[in-house]
């Protein structure tokens, strides 16, 4: 599946995005605020599009100018989660390229896929997180109309080999449609 907003593709990765990938996940500011460590090579950016990547709505963040891939957003449905174990909720996660923080492309391309996550999918919450310290990821999440639920203090972070703090929202399909209103 294929989704488009105004500045934005939402598509499939390709193992042709491996140089994209990594030319924004080699960055240390991108990948340890959001839970995993930055890409050492074109192997590890091309392994990562293969295998983990690979979800049924996992989606490269591609301008619409170039279709280059600079960023990934993915509802991670049951199964694939630990936020939730119930086949009508989803967890939203997202990263982009330093490149392109600031410019509102993640708030976009996240209710593009709420959108798709609530009305082709349908799903009765989404569920969203970020770590302690990552304010960019807790402002994507209060403008595109996530609520508070929780704060757990000892959250393993595997890939960083640590735990943090978390901080968990979630989005009812009921709070998603009066946004539209």
């Amino acid at each position: 599946m294929v989704l488009q907003t105004e500045r934005l593709i939402l598509r499939p990765w390709k193992e042709t995005d491996a140089e994209s990938l990594y030319e924004y996940a080699k960055d240390s500011e991108v990948g340890p605020i959001a839970g995993w460590p930055p890409h050492k090579n074109l192997e590890e950016s091309r392994d990562v599009i293969k295998h983990v990547f690979c979800g049924s709505e996992c989606y490269a963040v591609c301008l619409k100018t170039d279709g280059l891939a600079i960023g990934c957003i993915e509802l991670k449905l049951n199964g694939c989660t630990d936020m939730t174990d119930r086949d009508d909720e989803c967890e939203l996660g997202y990263w982009i390229g330093k490149k392109y923080w600031g410019k509102g492309l993640i708030p976009e391309a996240a209710r593009e896929l709420i959108r798709h996550g609530f009305e082709d999918l349908n799903m009765e919450v989404i569920w969203c997180g970020y770590y302690d310290g990552n304010t960019k990821s807790k402002r994507v999440q209060e403008k595109v109309g996530f609520v508070y639920h929780h704060t757990c203090e000892d959250v393993p972070v595997p890939l960083m080999g640590e735990n943090r703090i978390g901080h968990t929202n979630y989005m009812t399909k009921a709070q998603w449609l009066k946004t539209l209103k």
